[in-house]
């Protein structure tokens, strides 16, 4: 019944067309397998990787959802706003002949419960343990980008009475939405605050949101085709800026990163120790190593005492006292 609805008020326009489809977690995903070839066993980027891959397995789902939902929409992925400082990263914009979603995207393990104050909280399991952990909202990140969008919208024209009346169809036609891609995520919403209930969903329950909104909302307004389009193809070329990322440099910049930070916690451990040693031998600390031995030490980071023998960094005396000592703080610390 509802579709036979939709159909005759959208004048048959059914489809779900994705009018820009780019996504940067495919592009970060490529960035990441590149580098992985030159550091296989990097964790930092690895658990990167794992993260893209069940963000862009969530939009998969999602999309998957809007494909089927035989509304008639259009659909913008990945759409990046800036109105003066403000600055805007949109997982989706879904365009109905009933409202503009602004959708932001979620694939998160374990199950969701948001409180009475509006915070969203995770529980999931580690070792047999229950984790109960507070999370950053995706429904006030999902606000600001409708509050970015919107003042970009108002600033296209400079009368008063235009901008009220922009603003009044603004905040009745404009929503924020959450979309949790997980099929194996709960989401507890029962002491929420009212108004989240029809703003937080699971993807396999958009579609369901989407069409009861369309057959709920004042049918005198709804747009047909054309004006979904005009509206869409609008963002794109007006309010869009091109996000021009190279992830290659920026995760190569994250790997020199953790390495110069790695070193540096290396380094204050060698100096604790030789500090404390020092003490406790009643020895000046150059007898341990020297500023110049502890350099040479945390550039090479021997793994062993013959590979700290072998470096020739350290005389026979203070590699026989201290060797061991300092190839374990290596190991603890890599």
């Amino acid at each position: 019944m509802i579709e036979e609805l939709i159909n005759k008020l959208s004048n048959r326009f059914t489809e779900t067309i994705f009018y820009k489809n780019n996504s940067e977690l495919e592009k970060q995903i490529e960035a990441l397998e590149t580098l992985l070839k030159k550091y296989p066993n990097n964790s930092k980027l690895l658990n990167e990787l794992n993260m893209c891959k069940a963000g862009l397995q969530g939009e998969k789902e999602l999309e998957f959802e809007l494909k089927n939902a035989n509304i008639g929409m259009y659909v913008l992925h990945d759409v990046n706003l800036q109105y003066d400082d403000l600055k805007a990263q949109i997982d989706y914009i879904i365009i109905t002949p009933a409202y503009l979603y602004f959708v932001e995207c979620k694939r998160i393990v374990g199950n969701i419960f948001v409180d009475a104050s509006g915070n969203f909280n995770r529980i999931y399991y580690r070792d047999g343990q229950k984790i109960i952990e507070g999370m950053r909202s995706p429904l006030s990140q999902a606000q600001r980008h409708a509050e970015v969008f919107k003042k970009i919208w108002l600033s296209r024209n400079n009368n008063i009475m235009d901008k009220l009346f922009r603003q009044d169809n603004f905040d009745k036609w404009y929503k924020p939405l959450v979309v949790f891609a997980n099929s194996k995520n709960t989401i507890d919403l029962k002491n929420a605050p009212r108004d989240y209930i029809n703003k937080i969903v699971k993807s396999d329950n958009l579609v369901e949101l989407l069409k009861k909104e369309y057959q709920e909302c004042d049918k005198d307004v709804l747009w047909n085709k054309k004006t979904i389009e005009t509206a869409a193809s609008t963002i794109v070329n007006n309010y869009c800026n091109s996000l021009q990322v190279d992830y290659l440099k920026k995760y190569e910049e994250l790997i020199e990163n953790d390495k110069e930070s790695d070193s540096e916690k290396l380094k204050e451990e060698l100096l604790y120790f030789r500090e404390e040693k020092a003490k406790e031998r009643n020895i000046p600390k150059d007898y341990i190593f020297t500023d110049d031995e502890l350099e040479v030490i945390v550039k090479l980071k021997p793994k062993t005492k013959k590979e700290l023998e072998n470096a020739r960094i350290l005389s026979d005396v203070k590699l026989k006292f201290h060797g061991e000592e300092i190839i374990n703080i290596i190991i603890h610390k890599s």
